[in-house]
């Protein structure tokens, strides 16, 4: 796999939102325009700003999109629960779950649920992410 894409409202506020989880930011966000991409994606006029964030392993990254034209198409509901069809969350490793979720509680990040304890494997939660994504975090336990 090379990417995920994710079209976003407010692309600086995600790149925040994911280097804050330890993502690392690819260079500057570019601005991608052109024939190619309108015969690509299938629209006309397309202008994106585009942001790629890599994973600390550098083995999987995210390709964060603000639509400058044509404009981003909303989905509804905002923050659809888990069970709504498509891609509905991403998880990351980490290594301190209580850590991570109050230091994204301190930049007003919310909880879907609650941290809960699978077994004796996992302790795990769900945060709403950027654009109503999301975003799973599960500590290993053993």
């Amino acid at each position: 796999m090379d990417n995920v894409g994710i079209v976003v409202e407010d692309l600086e506020a995600t790149v925040a939102f994911f280097v804050d989880l330890g993502m690392q930011l690819e260079g500057e966000p570019q601005q991608v325009h052109g024939p190619w991409v309108d015969r690509t994606v299938a629209l006309d006029g397309v202008k994106v700003d585009v942001a790629f964030v890599r994973t600390p392993d550098g083995h999987s990254r995210f390709e964060l999109m603000r639509f400058r034209n044509p404009a981003a198409i909303g989905s509804e509901p905002r923050n659809a629960p888990a069970n709504t069809l498509g891609i509905r969350r991403i998880m990351f490793a980490v290594d301190d779950i209580d850590a991570a979720v109050a230091g994204l509680r301190a930049r007003g990040v919310q909880l879907v649920g609650e941290v809960v304890q699978y077994e004796d494997l996992y302790r795990l939660c769900y945060v709403w992410g950027p654009e109503g994504i999301i975003v799973a975090l599960a500590e290993q336990l053993f």
